[in-house]
């Protein structure tokens, strides 16, 4: 883990409401996931910044054991023209602990990474973590990807 900070962030994509109680987001995130897929969201997406995918989770009703929001989509530079179905999430500048998932990215390295975080006595702010898919998760089964929680 390292401690970081990022700026705003303009993400724009599909979202999908869940929990991490009695197994609900290991239904609804692959779904998120197949649906972000399958309907080629990138070339809806026209102002994207580059092709590093990010998921974020925001909108927390309390902690990782309450429902929360899970946006995935692309960041853009600016939002004109954002498809009417799709979601627009802006990040705000904030610092983050960061931590690496390593491995099969659509398996079990990015949950591992989340059990570890679950576990780690950090002083989150629950406003907004991020997944970040760069050209390292090129190949998502022996990938990696960036995990970062809010700090307060």
């Amino acid at each position: 883990m390292k401690n970081t900070k990022i700026g705003e962030l303009n993400i724009v994509g599909v979202s999908t409401r869940t929990s991490n109680e009695r197994g609900k987001a290991d239904r609804d995130i692959p779904q998120l996931w197949q649906k972000f897929m399958s309907e080629n969201l990138g070339t809806k997406v026209s102002a994207k910044v580059n092709e590093t995918i990010y998921a974020v989770y925001s909108d927390y009703e309390g902690d990782h054991t309450q429902p929360y929001t899970l946006t995935i989509g692309y960041n853009v530079s600016h939002l004109d023209n954002i498809p009417e179905e799709l979601t627009v999430k802006i990040v705000p500048p904030a610092n983050y602990a960061k931590f690496i998932s390593k491995g099969d990215l659509t398996k079990d390295a990015v949950i591992n990474t989340w059990m570890e975080i679950w576990n780690t006595q950090l002083n989150r702010s629950y406003t907004m973590d991020l997944e970040i898919y760069d050209d390292r998760a090129m190949n998502p089964t022996n990938g990696i990807a960036e995990v970062l929680v809010a700090l307060k």
